[in-house]
This record gives C-alpha cells, sequence and structure tokens, in this order.
C-alpha cells in the first residue's frame, strides 16, 4: 500500500467524513484519487479552517482533520490553532512539507522545524523520519488528540512521501478514564457531608457531566457558579440552584464565594484571571477542593487541593455513593427582571434572541462586550448547546459555526459576533452559503471594539486609539458570499425579524444596530 492510501484508509476507519482545508502544492499528492465517501471542506483561509474543523469536532464528539500548507498555511492558522488548544479540541492537523532530496537546500515552501511551528499549543507534534512512518505517526496522533485532556496534534509530511510504499496501522485503543481513588473519594463525601454551605463551581469538562452534575447540585442543595471564562456550558442557566458567572478577577471571585465553607471546582482553573488582583484567592474560611481531568490544570491552581480524574466519573460515582448526604436547597436564584429599553441595547437584543431562538438552537459566541448582558438575557438551558473560544482570540466563532452546524445537521445555529470580531475570519459566511447551512448570523453593530474602550477604563485610560469601525458595509460584505443580509435599527422590528431569519433554515445574516 502507498502511505496516502494508508492514512485515508486509517481516517476512514475511524468515521472521518470530510477534511478541512485551505490546499497547497505540498499536500496535492494526498488527495489523489480523493474517495467519493469524503467531502474536502474548502476554507477561504487556514485560520477558518482550524476553526470549522473545531466546531465540528466539539459538536460532533470527533476527531476533527485539517490540511494546512507548510509553514505559511501553519502560521496563518496559528491563532485558531492556540484556540483550538485552550478549548481542548481534538484535531489532526496534517501540514505539508517539501520533498525530502531538496530539504536541506532551503527549498521554496520548505518548513524549518517543522515539529517546533506549533509548539506550545498543540499536544504533539512530529515530522515522521521516512515516509514509511507516516501511518503510524498518524495513529498515534489520533490516539494523542482523542486522549482527555483532548487537544490538537500536528504531523508534517514531505511532499514526495505519500506515494512511497507503508503498512496501514491498527487503530489504538484509547487510555480508560481516570477517576477518584477510594480515599479521595470519601475525603471528597465526607468534605461535602460537613460542610455547612458547600458550593459548586463547574467548568467546561463539567460539559460531559451536565445531567450528573444537576443531580448532585440538587442531591446536596448547593448553589452552582460557573466558572470565569467557560467556554462551554456545564449547568442550565435558568435552573433555581444556578447562582451565576463568576467574574475573572480575585477580588470579585471572592466576594462572591464569601458564604461558603466548602468550594467544589469540577473541571475548571482554579481560577482564570484577566487582571490582577490583591488578597485572598478564596474566602479565608473556605475549603476549595478542585477535580480535573489535566494535570496542567491542577499545577497551576493557586490555592486548594487538586485531584487528577475524569469530571463525569467522578459526579457519577458520588451520586452511586450511599454515604453522600441529602440536604434542602438554601438558594433559589431570581430570575432577571424584563428589559424595557426604548432603543435597540444590547439587553434589547439578547432579551428578544431568547425569545426567538428555536428549541435546541445552538449558540456560538464571539461578542466580548455584549457578553455580560447575554449573560443576564439569553440564558444556555440545554446541553451541548453553548460554544465560544476559550482563548479570548477573535476570529474563531464565525467558521467555528459553520463546523457546529456541519456536525449536528438538524439544529438551527446562532452565531452571535460582534462587528470587530466578525471580520476576522469573514470568508466563513461563504462555508455557510455554498453548504446552505441553518445559520443565523447576528452582527451586534456598535461601530467600534466596545470591549477594549470598557476594559480601558482599568489603566486609566481617557483617550482610546485605534478602537473605531466606520465606513464599514456588513450587507455588501454577506451579499459578496451570496448571503442573505438585512440591517435592524428599529426594535419594534426586531422579534419578527428574527423569527423570519431562524424560520428560513439556510444562513442568513442580520446587522443589528444597538447603542
Amino acid at each position: 500500500m502507498l502511505v496516502r492510501d494508508c492514512v485515508v484508509g486509517f481516517l476512514r476507519g475511524l468515521g472521518v467524513d470530510r477534511i478541512f482545508g485551505n490546499p497547497g502544492s505540498t499536500e496535492l499528492p494526498m488527495f489523489k484519487q480523493f474517495p467519493d465517501d469524503m467531502e474536502y471542506v474548502l476554507a477561504l483561509q487556514e485560520a477558518s479552517a482550524v476553526a470549522m474543523a473545531d466546531g465540528y469536532a466539539l459538536a460532533g464528539d470527533r476527531l476533527g482533520v485539517v490540511s494546512l500548507h507548510s509553514a505559511a498555511g501553519v502560521g496563518n492558522a496559528m491563532g485558531n490553532i492556540y484556540t483550538a488548544f485552550k478549548n481542548r479540541a481534538p484535531l489532526l492537523l496534517i501540514a505539508g512539507q517539501q520533498a525530502r532530496g531538496i530539504l536541506p537546500y532551503g527549498p521554496f515552501l520548505g518548513s524549518d522545524d517543522p515539529e517546533l511551528l506549533p509548539q506550545p499549543y498543540v499536544k504533539w507534534s512530529c515530522q515522521p523520519e521516512a515516509a514509511a512512518d507516516v501511518p503510524a505517526a498518524v495513529a498515534e496522533a489520533y490516539r494523542i488528540a482523542m486522549t482527555h485532556p483532548r487537544g490538537p496534534v500536528l504531523i508534517s509530511v514531505p511532499v514526495d512521501d505519500w506515494e512511497q510504499e507503508a503498512l496501514a496501522p491498527t487503530v489504538p485503543a484509547l487510555p480508560a478514564v481516570s477517576t477518584l481513588t477510594v480515599s479521595q473519594q470519601a475525603d471528597l463525601v465526607e468534605a461535602l457531608n460537613t460542610a455547612q454551605s458547600p458550593t459548586l463551581v463547574v467548568g467546561p469538562e463539567a460539559a460531559r457531566a451536565w445531567s450528573g452534575v444537576i443531580a448532585l447540585a440538587e442531591h446536596i442543595g448547593s448553589p452552582v457558579w460557573v466558572s470565569p471564562f467557560s467556554h462551554q456550558a456545564s449547568f442550565p442557566e435558568d435552573h433555581p440552584l444556578f447562582a451565576g458567572f463568576l467574574p475573572a478577577m480575585r477580588e470579585g471571585i471572592v466576594q462572591r464565594l464569601q458564604p461558603y465553607d466548602l468550594i467544589v471546582v469540577l473541571g475548571a482553573p482554579v481560577f482564570t484571571y484577566h487582571i490582577d488582583g490583591k488578597g485572598p484567592f478564596i474566602p479565608f474560611h473556605s475549603r476549595l477542593i478542585q477535580i480535573t481531568e489535566c494535570p496542567r490544570v491542577a499545577s497551576q491552581a493557586a490555592v486548594g487541593e487538586s485531584m487528577v480524574a475524569d469530571v463525569a466519573a467522578c459526579v457519577s460515582a458520588l451520586l452511586d455513593a450511599s454515604n453522600l448526604a441529602s440536604r434542602p436547597a438554601t438558594f433559589i436564584k431570581p430570575p432577571p427582571k424584563a428589559c424595557s429599553d426604548e432603543v435597540l441595547t444590547g439587553r434589547v437584543l439578547m432579551q428578544a434572541l431568547a425569545k426567538c431562538m428555536p428549541e435546541g438552537c445552538v449558540l456560538v459566541e464571539e461578542s466580548p462586550s455584549t457578553r455580560a448582558v447575554m449573560h443576564d438575557y439569553l440564558p444556555v438551558v440545554t446541553e451541548c448547546s453553548f460554544y465560544t473560544c476559550a482563548s479570548g482570540g477573535l476570529g474563531y466563532s464565525l467558521p467555528a459555526a459553520a463546523g457546529v452546524a456541519m456536525a449536528l445537521p438538524d439544529k438551527s445555529v446562532l452565531a452571535l459576533l460582534g462587528d470587530g470580531s466578525s471580520l476576522y475570519s469573514v470568508q466563513a459566511l461563504w462555508n455557510m452559503v455554498q453548504a446552505r447551512l441553518p445559520v443565523v448570523v447576528v452582527i451586534v453593530n456598535n461601530g467600534c471594539y466596545k470591549a477594549l474602550s470598557e476594559f480601558s477604563q482599568h489603566f486609566g485610560l481617557t483617550r482610546l486609539v485605534g478602537t473605531e469601525l466606520p465606513g464599514i458595509d456588513f450587507l455588501a460584505q454577506a451579499q459578496t458570499f451570496g448571503m442573505r443580509a438585512e440591517s435592524i435599527k428599529d426594535p419594534a422590528e426586531l422579534e419578527s425579524r428574527l423569527h423570519a431569519a431562524f424560520a428560513a433554515r439556510a444562513p442568513v445574516l442580520l446587522d443589528i444596530h444597538v447603542t
């Protein structure tokens, strides 16, 4: 068999049905006699290819495969490779490389040190020593990418390797999930039983334990907080025990956790900070126990005791423990007040979206300036229905929404984007049109990088440069890619236009001007 046949056959055996990419000359032999049962998803830029594969992998709980063009393509994609690493998206990145025979001479499109280029934001990277080693390297890359904590891996393949002979690899077994030891579980149960006022803090790793976390919170009567910058939903935000979102600052976290003597962090860092702070990391009277699948996250915890184990397995084990005491809930969060603004504000928009989104609609968000009001007025209430970028880098969510829609063809998808962030990977509108994806793209148009304007107050800036965005025609951009687009400025029109956009079950862009 040829290397190409071995690799494509291996991927087919895993159920891989599409490869995302933007082709270049160093990848072309990989796609010779490309099989009919696979789809090549052409992205118009490598960053979009990676983000689409990321959304597709996370929403579909599967491996995403991306073809990148030598060093330039990896460089173009690097921002979203970083995001995929933070998102823990299982991606196999196959980067093109020049022919082995001319690599010593600095050839055109050669990639120097291809293993080092994507580090440290891949779990593993390599350029196999010989063509015959490529299929086995792909199999190893799959195992590493899919082992929790998941993440992207990269293999650099010289262009002439694809037509060399090799042996087909076997599919490696994935390791079993890790669980708490008997003593760790006993310690955790005792801590929960003896605490006067416990609370749970959930992060993205707990998304796979959605129903279990609900049952655990109800069993111990504990309020549930969401960790700062959690990029997936792990608890229904309309539940009576949902307490809210922790801020990304030390003093704010301590203030919100003040009532609790036990803080159990499920699948989140302790904690993710955006600005420096002072004082303790948790209230002085509190004990903190963290459960995370990632040893690195455990080692970075500023305070408390860390247990490295699979969150879903641990929650299940706690619920099965006969000696875990049950207690009535002492916390009931009141519902948010209805917004009655007479102009089109972010609050009005989020409230309208909550009314108009069809049941089961998946939200992919990248609108930093309205995230707070989104939390207040657009609650995420169902499992696997929210995605955003864990890295804080822009340019992820628009192509990721396309990938989510590909993975979940029966779902409606809402891409909620700031006007500034939508421009980073605007080429993904073309993919939505070409694939006829039922994505409603909502541009929150405030004419600037509003989040920066607000954050500048922390640094005492009175004059901020480089944040205004005048003269951008979002309707013309969408129409260039063949997408239907509308502009909305009147709040009285908002709900009817949103209902119509979702009912279309086709790609639609709504440019919504907010004050």
